[in-house]
């Protein structure tokens, strides 16, 4: 048997379309953040092959491994050149092992309640890069919004200390007032966009003693010269219940709107993302009457907000559940002008990322719910009680 004629034939039929790799491959990151190709075959090999195929076919495959690599890659660039993806997760108590004093995060120690090790907080930073890459497949997101950070020291050991590093995201954090220490942050990567301003706003409750997590708005440069303006959002729980709460969250909505009126009187056409944890869903009084956020795109016009996620709800799907019921409290909300300017997108590009190693069995009230780290309790070496949510944010010339 000819080895070489076998390879050359082969890597001929691959050339055609790829059509192996492209049924047959997939990519996965392992959870301790390393990168692994597996190659996935329905036509399993049931005879013992002679030493020559099995080395035609091990070649094979890796110049085919090589091949997918190359042209993945290539799709990869389009990303800042084509289109921006953001992305928002609720990463569920990133906390380091250190007491921090001036705060409520003793159970989050080796000696708290959650015994938080080194180790166990290894595994959560990790379990949030593999996140994070998988969402931006070939290429990790230009944006990504994280909430439940505990301070810039986590967040800088995500982006320095995982295979992040290997790309140039830089942060924009402060430190929030929030009585667990739990704070917002913004990733962008500096070969997409360039930050041109940040501002923290803070949430201040009529009885002093109530603390929550502060505003973050950023304004971002493209690479072809537009103006993306960004808000972070974590608004407060429904700890104390819905409604009993519910003022708390229509006053960080009333100031995310008086922001965003600042905005659109200087430009009714304005590249406005608002996007985060709202502990409320599209259709409750803070999203509709504090931030005044409509939910039908089809009517786009300028000075105007529309809330992308809404669709979600008549999909029965949602981003956390709560005693059996899914809820889409984790949203991505954007100006008219993103509806019609340079930088566009739409309902249809507002995704909730749903991979299965993010779920697990709900099996007191059925289905699936998100796979998060603690139940009770108990370590459960999961991710969060939240599933992310991202956009594709289309450049002109490509929609």
């Amino acid at each position: 048997m000819n080895t070489k004629n076998i390879g050359a034939k082969a890597l001929k039929l691959l050339n055609i379309r790829l059509f192996f790799l492209q049924k047959y491959a997939f990519y996965r990151m392992l959870s301790d953040g390393s990168n692994e190709i597996r190659l996935m075959n329905k036509y399993t090999v049931i005879f013992a092959p002679s030493f020559p195929y099995v080395m035609a076919l091990r070649n094979l495959l890796i110049c085919s491994l090589f091949l997918f690599i190359r042209v993945n890659c290539a799709c990869a660039q389009k990303q800042g050149k084509e289109y921006i993806r953001l992305m928002f997760y609720n990463v569920e108590n990133f906390f380091d092992t250190v007491d921090d004093p001036t705060t409520s995060d003793n159970e989050f120690t080796p000696e708290g309640a959650f015994h938080w090790t080194p180790s166990r907080y290894i595994n959560k930073r990790n379990h949030i890069f593999r996140v994070i890459a998988h969402v931006g497949e070939w290429d990790p997101p230009a944006l990504v919004g994280l909430c439940e950070v505990e301070n810039r020291g986590v967040v800088d050991d995500l982006v320095k200390n995982t295979p992040l590093a290997k790309y140039p995201y830089r942060v924009v954090h402060k430190e929030s007032p929030d009585q667990r220490g739990i704070d917002v942050a913004l990733l962008y990567r500096s070969d997409y966009l360039k930050c041109i301003g940040q501002q923290f706003i803070r949430v201040n409750f009529a009885d002093n003693r109530k603390r929550t997590r502060d505003i973050l708005y950023a304004t971002l440069s493209t690479t072809k010269g537009d103006t993306l303006h960004v808000f972070v959002n974590h608004w407060p729980s429904r700890s104390n219940g819905q409604r009993q709460s519910e003022q708390g969250r229509i006053l960080a909505a009333s100031l995310v709107r008086h922001k965003v009126d600042s905005v659109f009187s200087r430009n009714p056409l304005a590249n406005i993302v608002i996007t985060g944890d709202l502990n409320d869903g599209p259709t409750d009084k803070s999203l509709l009457s504090g931030l005044r956020a409509l939910n039908d795109t089809a009517q786009a016009k300028p000075s105007a907000l529309f809330n992308l996620s809404a669709c979600k709800m008549k999909e029965q799907t949602g981003t956390i559940k709560y005693q059996g019921r899914w809820s889409v409290f984790d949203q991505i909300i954007v100006s008219g002008g993103l509806l019609r300017g340079s930088l566009r997108t739409e309902a249809s590009r507002c995704l909730i990322f749903r991979a299965d190693y993010l779920l697990e069995p709900d099996r007191r009230y059925q289905g699936v719910k998100p796979f998060r780290m603690y139940v009770g309790p108990r370590y459960n070496k999961g991710f969060s009680d939240h599933l992310p949510v991202y956009l594709d944010i289309m450049m002109k010339g490509n929609f």
